[in-house]
């Protein structure tokens, strides 16, 4: 099976990361691990809940998967076990094809688009958050009138932070330049 683009420029830039990163092996290159998709829902309303499922099939080419409420909480009117929207976990080849998606083609078709902010997590993960998702070219016109936002998280193996933005640089992810 042929390898992703994304991948590919990965497998080209592991060497370049090492260095600028000063490590001593290989192996200790950060590298993405999953890219994570999930979108909140206001109330169980089946139907909105189907159209979120459809639309990140159609994004991503994968089923998603109902989240569920872990604790009841009376002053959201929440009680444990309602479902309170959908997630998409990608990983591998389906993981690669969606991020070189997101930073070719989506993300620059956001209006009076500056590039993304450059916060990560410790850990150097980082968290992007879409208000709404007609950005993506694979949606029809009838998908895209209802707005939803939703959130990506793209999980690493990098450390700290600073590994984290090394690594989402030279994967061609367009941070604003502070």
């Amino acid at each position: 099976m042929e390898k992703a683009r994304l991948e590919e420029l990965y497998d080209k830039i592991r060497g370049k990361l090492k260095d600028d990163l000063g490590l001593k092996n290989i192996m200790q290159v950060p590298r993405v691990s999953k890219v994570v998709l999930n979108a909140g829902i206001k109330g169980a309303d089946s139907k909105v809940l189907q159209d979120v499922i459809k639309t990140f099939e159609v994004i991503t080419g994968q089923k998603a998967v109902r989240t569920r409420a872990r604790k009841s909480i009376a002053g959201f009117k929440l009680r444990e076990g309602m479902i309170v929207g959908a997630k998409v976990t990608l990983r591998r080849r389906m993981m690669y094809e969606f991020l070189d998606r997101l930073i070719s083609f989506t993300l620059p078709k956001v209006r009076d688009f500056q590039g993304v902010p450059t916060r990560f997590d410790r850990e150097g993960n980082y968290n992007l958050g879409l208000k709404e998702w007609s950005v993506f070219p694979e949606l029809d016109k009838e998908v895209r009138e209802k707005v939803h936002g939703l959130n990506i998280t793209i999980q690493t193996t990098a450390r700290n932070q600073q590994e984290g933005l090394a690594l989402l640089k030279e994967l061609g992810m367009p941070f604003k330049e502070a």
